[in-house]
């Protein structure tokens, strides 16, 4: 999985002795001051939720990313679901947008937790998108995609869990 370009700092106020403590434990741990902060301030499945949509944005072809993160959708009980898409995403297209918030909100209801504001904040698409180009199969499509995409506009027959 391809590791996002670090753009961003932040700065803390620490004490010699707090710098030292936490530079010991970073060299304990194998990794670098800033690595280890960072994983110990994200959970793991946050950090796997920002991870897999990263993969699905440097994708060329986003479907086999998808997949990767339905799968671990579909994998994870409502605390661990509830805790890791807690953050919204990194930056996506509008279409990868709106499918992850859709899959999230899928996950969610399915999970009986309450979907994260960020995904109420993401715009559906103006223009439907369709999961296939067979034009006598978008009545169907229409009429079956699960909720939480069709109000996004994007009309699909599998959905999370489903393997096509």
């Amino acid at each position: 999985m391809p590791t996002a370009t670090k753009s961003g700092q932040i700065q803390i106020r620490v004490t010699p002795a707090q710098k030292a403590a936490i530079r010991r434990a970073a060299r304990q741990a194998g990794l670098d001051m800033s690595a280890y902060v960072l994983a110990r301030l994200l959970s793991a499945p946050a950090r796997r939720f920002q991870g897999l949509t990263e993969a699905c944005a440097d994708s060329r072809d986003a479907s086999f990313a998808l997949a990767e993160f339905n799968s671990w959708l579909a994998s994870l009980g409502a605390g661990e679901l509830q805790e890791a898409v807690s953050s919204p995403p990194p930056r996506l297209t509008p279409y990868l947008a709106n499918y992850v918030a859709a899959m999230v909100e899928y996950a969610c209801a399915r999970n009986g937790v309450a979907a994260p504001s960020w995904t109420r904040a993401t715009a559906p698409l103006t223009e439907p998108v369709f999961g296939t180009a067979l034009l006598s199969l978008r009545l169907y499509l229409l009429t079956h995609s699960p909720a939480p995409f069709r109000r996004r506009n994007i009309f699909i027959d599998a959905s999370l869990g489903s393997q096509v």
